[in-house]
């Protein structure tokens, strides 16, 4: 897609360190006649390095308009890791794109994840499509989506509530007091 290995949109072109999976060498993306207006990449690991190349590119004085402003105007590394990651969500994605993220759920608490999961359907009603990497049962939880579990065989399709993340949420949350007996007699055995 044109996207930098490290985060961003199309114009960002830097490197900090080749980190990237190989994952690229067997996927095939395929076009159709529909364009996309936008395109960006989240790599929840590499954000920092992106909030650090916005403000390096808007220290420019031939540079043109601060980018910040399209992240909300304030620096990203001014604000919490998840109020970054929500102001990417709610002010730089304009609809009609196509939008990959890996682990977007890495800085949202709960309530965050349901305010993300309300705005990627916002894009997706704008025309947008996602492509995202997660452990969330939240945001797996989207009406429609297309689970594909990566393991060690080959992907498959798999419906949500046959999710690992979902059964292991659901039976903490349902049985918290019975799985914590277990867990944390299990860790005092082994100290």
């Amino acid at each position: 897609m044109g996207l930098n290995p490290e985060g961003g949109s199309r114009n960002f072109n830097f490197a900090t360190r080749a980190s990237h999976s190989s994952l690229k060498d067997y996927l095939r993306l395929t076009r159709s006649v529909r364009r996309v207006r936008d395109s960006y990449f989240l790599r929840a690991e590499s954000y920092f390095n992106v909030a650090t190349q916005i403000e390096l590119l808007d220290e420019d004085p031939f540079g043109g308009p601060p980018i910040i402003g399209a992240y909300g105007g304030k620096s990203l590394h001014e604000q919490s890791h998840g109020e970054s990651f929500f102001a990417l969500f709610m002010n730089r994605l304009g609809g009609d794109g196509f939008y990959i993220f890996d682990e977007p759920e890495a800085a949202l608490s709960p309530s965050r994840q349901l305010a993300f999961l309300s705005r990627m359907h916002e894009l997706v009603a704008q025309g947008s499509q996602f492509l995202i990497a997660t452990h969330s049962p939240i945001l797996m939880a989207y009406p429609q989506a297309e689970i594909f579990l990566l393991a060690d065989e080959a992907p498959r399709l798999v419906a949500y509530r046959e999710t690992e993340h979902y059964t292991v949420t659901r039976n903490f949350l349902n049985r918290t007091d019975q799985m914590l007996r277990v867990l944390l007699s299990e860790a005092d055995e082994t100290c």
